[in-house]
């Protein structure tokens, strides 16, 4: 019984500890706009899923591309099927590192810039890509946000010509996530 105890102990130890280091959120809010002085174009996705490593600075997202919400049915539609083909390329995925992530002191309120450095793929095109963004610990609670530009022909997404005056060239992509330890 003892043994078992001081298992559990441990064990419980090794679990806090690693989990402080690592944050994780299912709930991340990513939403863009790509529209012009022509037409609103914009959507959100609320269902982002990212991870990351507070002593390595490792970080991922993932987003299921369908999973944006639109105001017109029809606009959502468009996106998914003429656009960015959600049903052959159904995730868009940012893997890479903070490169500054011992500049965040995740155990004191503030507001602290960093900058992720790695791999944005959409689809099914990968580009190495840098973008500032902003860690915020708060009460003890840790949340991300960023805002960045993706050129759509830099992901092979083909705007139809009908189209063409509708539809900004560059997506303003801003990202939220309130983050919990895992």
């Amino acid at each position: 019984m003892k043994n078992i105890l001081l298992g559990a102990l441990v064990l419980g130890c090794f679990q806090f500890g690693y989990g402080q280091n690592r944050f994780f959120t299912k709930t991340g809010i990513i939403s863009f706009e790509a529209g012009t002085a022509v037409e609103d174009i914009d959507a959100v996705n609320k269902s982002t899923t990212s991870i990351f490593d507070a002593s390595s600075g490792q970080y991922e997202f993932a987003v299921l591309v369908n999973g944006f919400e639109f105001k017109r049915a029809l606009m959502q539609q468009h996106f998914n099927e003429d656009y960015m083909e959600s049903d052959k390329y159904p995730k868009a995925f940012l893997k890479g590192t903070i490169s500054n992530i011992a500049a965040v002191n995740f155990k004191k309120d503030g507001s602290y810039p960093v900058t992720i450095k790695g791999v944005l793929t959409i689809h099914n095109v990968s580009r190495q890509i840098e973008v500032p963004g902003t860690f915020i610990v708060s009460g003890g609670n840790v949340s991300a946000k960023s805002q960045f530009d993706v050129a759509l022909d830099d992901y092979k997404i083909t705007i139809p010509s009908l189209v063409k005056d509708k539809v900004s060239k560059t997506a303003k992509v801003t990202v939220n996530c309130a983050y919990t330890p895992l």
